[in-house]
């Protein structure tokens, strides 16, 4: 059998204030085709479908059109979808029972019954070939949040995070083992920041108490064929491991990711083995730029951007451009100069980017739009203010902790 693996859509986002609707469409047209021309038995979407934990209607739509699309055009498709740190486990949970009857199964958050155990079916979700024999198990297993986790019989020694996913990650496991036979395929699904992966700092956010805890490649057992990953944009293996992978986000979440090939994989099964792995690079349907290549004088900046050439485009198909200036001190009507300087091009500015003297690198964040900075940025900007110095690993681990119990608050309110 053959599965397309994907992550982190982030339906609903939007880039410096840009809707990313007319990108995201775009992608799910290409996807939907992509599905048909592979005869793909099954998709799997690796978290963070939306951006925020309450998306706009629209975001919704766009969800709720591609899955009619593919239940109209591909009704034999299997499709498993699991929330991520971006997404609400409830509105996701919420049409389970009604997607389940078309084969979409969307997995929000864990469940536990009222004597604490794991729901274990509700993550455990058998696939199909094209002939309708039952070929693999998934082991759909979303985000997982502290308080979902079970830690009150590890040891001091343990981290009790990295043990409590390890913990639930076996259990599950183990439960597929019992139900498959021995042809079928375990397929693993996860949403986390594992250990050596490479982040993009502006666009995703500290997971399951901050970094610190990367969770190690061992908690996925040697029995499982494949893992699907999301939570980071950046297409890669983990461990150099070929069978477990990051696909990436199909568009760039923030101008640092210009660069990304956005990509899906697709894994081709015989039996319980890995047959092949493709990535396949997903167009790009609108550019980044960056203006100039690398910092320069404003009056060097205004040049460059007065002769810029681009097409004449609809707006949601115009290019986003980040501007980098390099200043001895804050400039006054800084992006007042920049616009004057655009005047008539079909460009959409995204962000001024300014590069201050060594001495004055302090003073950069202060002149800069909140959505720029990171959390950690100003955390350490704070403790620099009033202490001196940076904040010593104990304290930065604190930190994070914090805000990953924050972040996690903030959806369960949601």
């Amino acid at each position: 059998m053959k599965i397309l693996h994907t992550s982190d859509w982030h339906l609903g986002h939007q880039l410096h204030g840009y809707s990313r609707d007319y990108e995201h469409q775009a992608f799910l047209d290409w996807l939907a085709d992509t599905l048909e021309q592979q005869q793909i038995d099954a998709l799997l979407v690796a978290g963070d479908i939306f951006d925020t934990a309450n998306p706009p209607a629209s975001a919704w739509r766009m969800l709720y059109r591609f899955m009619a699309r593919l239940a109209k055009t591909m009704p034999q498709l299997n499709v498993v979808m699991i929330g991520g740190n971006h997404d609400s486990p409830s509105k996701l949970d919420a049409p389970h029972e009604l997607l389940k009857a078309f084969d979409l199964h969307m997995v929000g958050g864990i469940h536990r019954g009222e004597d604490g155990q794991l729901d274990h079916q509700r993550m455990l979700v058998p696939i199909s070939n094209k002939s309708g024999e039952q070929t693999a198990w998934v082991l759909a297993v979303p985000f997982l949040r502290s308080a979902d986790l079970r830690t009150d019989d590890l040891s001091e020694e343990d981290d009790r995070l990295i043990k409590g996913v390890e913990t639930l990650y076996a259990e599950i496991t183990q439960v597929a083992r019992e139900q498959k036979s021995s042809e079928q395929a375990l397929i693993g699904m996860g949403h986390a920041f594992m250990a050596s992966g490479k982040l993009s700092e502006m666009s995703e956010r500290r997971v399951l108490g901050g970094n610190q805890h990367a969770l190690p490649a061992s908690i996925f057992a040697d029995d499982i064929s494949y893992v699907a990953l999301g939570h980071l944009h950046l297409a890669q293996r983990v461990a150099k491991k070929e069978h477990v992978r990051y696909s990436g986000s199909p568009l760039p979440l923030s101008m640092s990711e210009r660069d990304y090939k956005h990509q899906v994989v697709v894994v081709e099964l015989d039996g319980d083995q890995v047959a092949g792995i493709e990535p396949i690079t997903i167009p790009r349907t609108v550019d980044m730029l960056k203006v100039p290549r690398s910092p320069a004088p404003l009056e060097q900046v205004l040049e460059e951007l007065e002769a810029l050439e681009v097409d004449d485009l609809p707006r949601e198909q115009q290019p986003f451009l980040e501007v980098h200036v390099r200043l001895d001190k804050p400039r006054a009507l800084l992006r007042e100069k920049v616009l004057a300087a655009l005047d008539g091009k079909a460009i959409r500015l995204a962000k001024i980017t300014p590069h201050y003297q060594q001495q004055e690198r302090q003073d950069d964040l202060r002149h800069r739009r909140l959505s720029d900075v990171s959390p950690q940025q100003v955390f350490a900007l704070s403790w620099g203010k009033k202490y001196d110095g940076e904040p010593d690993e104990a304290m930065a681990a604190a930190f994070e902790s914090l805000l990953g119990q924050l972040e996690d608050s903030e959806t369960v309110t949601e």
